[in-house]
């Protein structure tokens, strides 16, 4: 009998990495967890709102005094951001390419509502970080914004949070926009559980109150500050048309 050699094609770990379907889950896990981290503390550091023009103000001095390290944080984040809606897309893709007919009943009592739109809620997430990053990080909706300073000669970051949420359009889009992120979050958190294994039968029920805790937390924190803006609980400073 001959004696058949089969060729193999050497696969590099990165090509594998993107090519399966783990890999890909591996990737919107640590991503995910990355993203998770920066939207709680970005939200305790903008919660300074409350505090006032000054706290705000040294706060926002401090992150721009950090100068190049700043924007390897900023673009750090938008690639994995980028890499998180990218992935979730082609995971996307496939299930439904799995799945060419649609079936004529659907039984969605293991898939909840949020983990069925968690495609379209993060794309609605990634097209508003896009409109805010244009409003308040490079002012070019807004370019006005960026004639502002304190009385120390600081931009005015508190007086541009403010002049924009007064716009109640813009208010009106960032609580939708949070509404969206924080519904994303409830089935992002309980997935991340779920990646290191700590989700099972028992611990589902625990891990999805806490999912969905967090969630309101996020929610209630964010909008707590467009809100604040339209009530007049948060203030334009003397002299700042």
């Amino acid at each position: 009998m001959a004696n058949t050699k089969t060729a193999t094609v050497p696969v590099t770990v990165p090509g594998r990495l993107i090519t399966v379907s783990v890999g890909k889950k591996i990737v919107m896990a640590v991503t995910g967890v990355i993203l998770i981290g920066f939207i709680t503390g970005h939200m305790i550091g903008n919660l300074q709102l409350f505090l006032g023009q000054e706290k705000l103000n040294i706060y926002a001095n401090a992150l721009q005094g950090l100068g190049g390290i700043l924007w390897l944080v900023r673009v750090f984040m938008l690639v994995t951001l980028f890499f998180h809606v990218w992935t979730a897309i082609k995971l996307t893709l496939e299930n439904w390419s799995a799945r060419p007919v649609n079936y004529v009943r659907k039984d969605y009592r293991e898939a909840t509502l949020s983990s069925r739109t968690m495609i379209w809620t993060g794309i609605g997430v990634f097209l508003f970080v896009t409109y805010h990053l244009l409003h308040f990080t490079f002012i070019v909706t807004n370019p006005q914004y960026a004639h502002l300073t304190d009385p120390m000669g600081r931009h005015d970051v508190y007086s541009m949070v403010v002049l924009g949420f007064q716009n109640y359009l813009i208010s009106g889009v960032y609580i939708v926009a949070i509404a969206l992120l924080s519904y994303h979050l409830v089935h992002a958190v309980k997935s991340m559980f779920q990646s290191v294994g700590w989700n099972n039968a028992s611990t589902e029920p625990i891990l999805h109150r806490i999912a969905i805790i967090y969630a309101w937390l996020v929610f209630l924190g964010y909008v707590s500050m467009p809100i604040g803006v339209l009530l007049g609980v948060i203030k334009l400073p003397a002299g700042v048309i």
